[in-house]
C-alpha cells in the first residue's frame, strides 16, 4: 500500500514558522503524485535591525531544528527538503557538509539543503563563474552567502541584500522590488544571477527575470524544489518558474 496522494514520493519539508513563501511556492511546484509535508521551526518574529539581530535569528532557528525534523518525520516521508536557506550557507561549503550529516543522522533519509541546489543547478548552464546575488539578509548573513559560493568556485560580482526588518516580513517584498534588485545586481559581466532566502516569493519573477535578461535568473525555492526531484529520480518538467524547472 502507497500513499494515496502521495503515491510517487512525500516530501518532508521543514521551513520558519513565520515563512509563508516557500510552502506555497513549492506547492505550485509539485507534480501530480508528489506531495510536501511542512513541518514548521518556530521561531519569534523579533525585529531585525542589524548584525546582531540576524545572529539572534539564526540561534533562534538552531534551536529549534532538530524539533522540526522529528515532527515530520512521524509522517514517515521519502526524503526531506530544507525550506529555508540561511543555515544551509553558513561558515561556507565545509558548513553545508556538515550540517547536511547532521540533519540526515537525525532524519534518517537523505537531505535536499537550498546551498547544494544552487550549486547543482548553476552547474546545469555551463561554465558560469561570476554571479549576482540578491538576499534578504543583514551583512553579516551576506557575508556567508559570498563564503559559499567563493567556496565552491564562483565570484559573487554583485550582492544585494535588502536588510529585510524581520523574517516574516521578508515576504512582503513585492515582485517590483525584487525585479530592481535582479537589475542592481546585473550587468554584462554577470553570468547568472541567484537569489536566496526562501521567504522571498521569487519563483514566478526569476522566470520572467529569464526571458529579459537571457541568462539564468535562480530562485532559491525553485532551485531545491527542482533538486529534490531530480534527486529522487522524479524528471517532470514543470511550466512557470523559469528554465531550470522546465528544462533540466
Amino acid at each position: 500500500m502507497v500513499d494515496s496522494l502521495g503515491y510517487r514520493h512525500k516530501f518532508g519539508v521543514i521551513a520558519p514558522s513565520t515563512n509563508t513563501s516557500v510552502q506555497p511556492e513549492f506547492d505550485r511546484m509539485s507534480p501530480v503524485g508528489v506531495t510536501n509535508h511542512f513541518s514548521r521551526i518556530t521561531i519569534p518574529d523579533d525585529p531585525v535591525h542589524s548584525d546582531e539581530d540576524f545572529l539572534k535569528l539564526i540561534d533562534n532557528i538552531r534551536a529549534a531544528i532538530m524539533q522540526s525534523i522529528d515532527s515530520v518525520m512521524t509522517c514517515r516521508p521519502d526524503h526531506l527538503v530544507m525550506g529555508m536557506s540561511a543555515e544551509t550557507f553558513w561558515d561556507g561549503l565545509d558548513g553545508s557538509v556538515q550540517l547536511q550529516k547532521r540533519v540526515e543522522e537525525r532524519a534518517g533519509v537523505k537531505v535536499t539543503m537550498g546551498s547544494d541546489a544552487c550549486q547543482a543547478a548553476l552547474s546545469k548552464y555551463g561554465e558560469i563563474k561570476r554571479i549576482g546575488v540578491v538576499t534578504p539578509y543583514m551583512p553579516v548573513g551576506d557575508k556567508q552567502v559570498t563564503k559559499f559560493f567563493s567556496d565552491c568556485g564562483y565570484e559573487v560580482v554583485h550582492l544585494k541584500g535588502l536588510k529585510c526588518q524581520s523574517p516574516m516580513l521578508i515576504a512582503h517584498v513585492s515582485e517590483q522590488e525584487l525585479r530592481d534588485s535582479i537589475n542592481e545586481v546585473n550587468d554584462s559581466s554577470v553570468e547568472a544571477i541567484v537569489q536566496v532566502g526562501t521567504n522571498l516569493a521569487m519563483a514566478r519573477v526569476a522566470g520572467i527575470a529569464e526571458f529579459w535578461l537571457d541568462k539564468p535568473v535562480i530562485a532559491i525555492n525553485t532551485a531545491t524544489y527542482w533538486y529534490a526531484l531530480r534527486q529522487n529520480g522524479i524528471e517532470d518538467k514543470v511550466q512557470g518558474f523559469g528554465s531550470l524547472l522546465s528544462h533540466y
